[in-house]
């Protein structure tokens, strides 16, 4: 079982670090919209699916996504012979490693996958994990770019815990004794 607590402590967590880590640039407005259960399925062709699991829990992060000239245009304009993918693959990553940092003040022993690409026709089975928690999210971007995500939880023991947006870590800073 996990508590609404941490269901809502997930997608928070889930939210902060698509905000933070999404964009290309630092400054971009990345907005994340949590969408209801009613709402039709997601229709988007491609997912990328990351997952951080533990002992007690799989968390699975997936992105979907259509290469849209508007994604294509806000993650590869000035990237050259890059791939759509390969950049997500980054973001992604950047993304689930935050989500990871903040899991790791209330959960020892967690690690990542590598991330992977597969087609839409995988989340008709979504149901046979059994998930304890199942949330969806738009992710609106500059430039009208916009991707869809959903993060799967399946636990293998009870879940309970809150996470504290208020209580950040300063990082990046030097002291001088």
């Amino acid at each position: 079982m996990i508590t609404p607590q941490a269901k809502k402590s997930m997608d928070t967590i889930f939210m902060k670090s698509v905000r933070q880590n999404l964009g290309r640039l630092t400054e971009d407005t990345v907005t994340v919209l949590s969408v209801a259960d009613t709402a039709a399925k997601f229709q988007e062709k491609k997912i990328i699916i990351f997952t951080i699991s533990s002992f007690i829990f799989r968390l699975l992060t997936i992105f979907h996504f259509n290469e849209t000239s508007a994604l294509r245009r806000y993650f590869l304009e000035g990237n050259g012979d890059r791939e759509l993918e390969d950049v997500l693959y980054e973001k992604g990553n950047l993304c689930c490693g935050a989500m990871n940092r903040e899991l790791l003040k209330n959960f020892g022993h967690l690690g990542m996958s590598t991330p992977y690409l597969l087609g839409r026709e995988c989340l008709e089975f979504i149901g046979d994990l059994k998930p304890g928690h199942l949330a969806r999210f738009e992710i609106r971007l500059p430039d009208d770019a916009v991707m869809r995500a959903s993060i799967c939880c399946c636990e293998n023991a009870p879940i309970d815990f809150k996470f504290d947006e208020a209580h950040e870590e300063e990082t990046g800073e030097l002291e001088f004794f």
